[in-house]
């Protein structure tokens, strides 16, 4: 009898989640063994997460319920090692784990094989190495911190300060959901450059509009050097009342790449090829975040939910097409809009270049919020549907992927 192919995904996200839902679709059980492992049991909305801290509730989506019936088995598990040279990947079941924090029993590991690894545990909050942050700003790269930082502007008081940190899109839908949500606290946005820059006039021109309505402060061309308990300190020495400041000054990968044999970046991200396969282990590829890909004109890709989907596709369709023996699909990679909500009635959509250059085209106001809540909503279908989608493959015979060889030839190709 014929083993099994087994095949990790680590992490789900929207590009871990859709990429073994379209593993699945493309390949029969019995020649697979797919497994999705996450440290979460339910999918994260991450796009949502600025709507979580003010409040809002977000449907839950569990895993087991997104996955049934698909054979894409669950492993409720932090990952905590990986040998790309053994072919195996350390984790520790998340529920053992908080049982043995409560008695104080050892962590119990378990080291899992695989011969295809799809390596997507995405990224997480970047400091940027500022003195303070880690102890006392808040994040909502992920739902812990969006939680926390929901229970604390609970406690604050009317005219309260809140500091927001990033003028990136992450810290625009942030202020502008927070001064929405609560018009009794002092809202403030601090930006390294300029409001709006990187859109087009339009875009930029709305934003400032959306901004002075909500009344929000904007600090612009400053430079946070130091974050304590009730304020910042700028480049320039000055200080800023902070009750609560919100990080949102940037993304950083997982770090657990960096301590492989896998070959990384400069900041962490697995380099690939055109495939998404890794330069140095052709078993193991890399998608969203955690990958360093190259875009038109050779630009690597923002970190994005934008980026991430059409990289789990790409994924996908190489590793079945690689082991069915099918010629290698394309996908392209690049980029047509950039999508920001301004609150919950207020929008802006950036038309841009395929390699994110903003153009004149920019739609605003209402048109906009709602286009960006049916992206949010399709994004997160697209998950909750793994299989849904994606061309069917049936081959009789499952063959090995090629190595490293074989593998140039493929990508050339492809």
């Amino acid at each position: 009898m014929q083993q099994q192919h087994r095949i990790i995904v680590l992490g789900a996200g929207y590009s871990g989640a859709i990429a073994a839902g379209r593993l699945a679709k493309r390949l029969r059980r019995e020649d697979v063994a797919i497994t999705l492992v996450n440290a979460e049991p339910d999918f994260v909305e991450r796009v949502r997460m600025h709507q979580l801290a003010v409040g809002q509730e977000l449907t839950p989506r569990p895993f087991a319920e997104m996955f049934a019936g698909t054979g894409v088995a669950l492993k409720h598990a932090k990952v905590t090692g990986i040998d790309p040279d053994g072919k195996r990947v350390t984790v520790v079941d998340v529920n053992d784990a908080q049982d043995g924090a409560q008695d104080g029993a050892q962590e119990v590991t378990e080291d899992l094989p695989y011969d295809t690894l799809v390596y997507a545990l995405g990224s997480g909050w970047n400091s940027q190495g500022v003195p303070g942050t880690a102890e006392h700003a808040h994040q909502i790269a992920g739902r812990p911190g969006a939680l926390r930082l929901r229970e604390r502007l609970a406690r604050l008081d009317a005219g309260e300060q809140v500091l927001v940190i990033g003028g990136g899109l992450t810290g625009l839908e942030a202020a502008t959901e927070l001064a929405e949500a609560r018009p009794d606290l002092s809202v403030a946005l601090a930006t390294h450059g300029g409001l709006g820059d990187g859109f087009s006039p339009k875009g930029a021109r709305h934003l400032r509009k959306v901004f002075a309505g909500l009344g929000i402060t904007v600090h612009e061309h400053t430079r946070i050097t130091e974050v304590t308990a009730d304020a910042v300190t700028t480049a320039d020495g000055i200080s800023l009342p902070a009750a609560v400041a919100v990080w949102t000054a940037g993304f950083a990968v997982h770090p657990i790449a960096e301590a492989t044999t896998l070959d990384v970046s400069d900041t962490g991200r697995i380099t690939v090829d055109a495939t998404m396969r890794s330069l140095s282990h052709p078993d193991v590829y890399a998608i969203g975040d955690a990958a360093l890909v190259a875009g038109p004109g050779d630009k690597p890709l923002r970190m994005s939910c934008a980026s991430g989907v059409p990289t789990a596709w790409q994924a996908a369709d190489a590793i079945a097409a690689r082991l069915t023996g099918t010629k290698v699909p394309k996908t392209p990679l690049r980029y047509f809009n950039q999508c920001i909500s301004l609150g919950r009635r207020e929008g802006l959509i950036q038309y841009v270049t395929a390699d994110d250059r903003a153009v004149s085209a920019a739609l605003t106001g209402r048109t906009a919020a709602l286009y960006k809540e049916l992206v949010c909503k399709g994004a997160a279908w697209g998950v909750a549907h793994p299989t849904l989608g994606a061309p069917t493959r049936r081959r009789p015979v499952l063959r090995p992927e090629p190595g490293p060889q074989v593998a140039t030839t493929a990508n050339a190709e492809a």
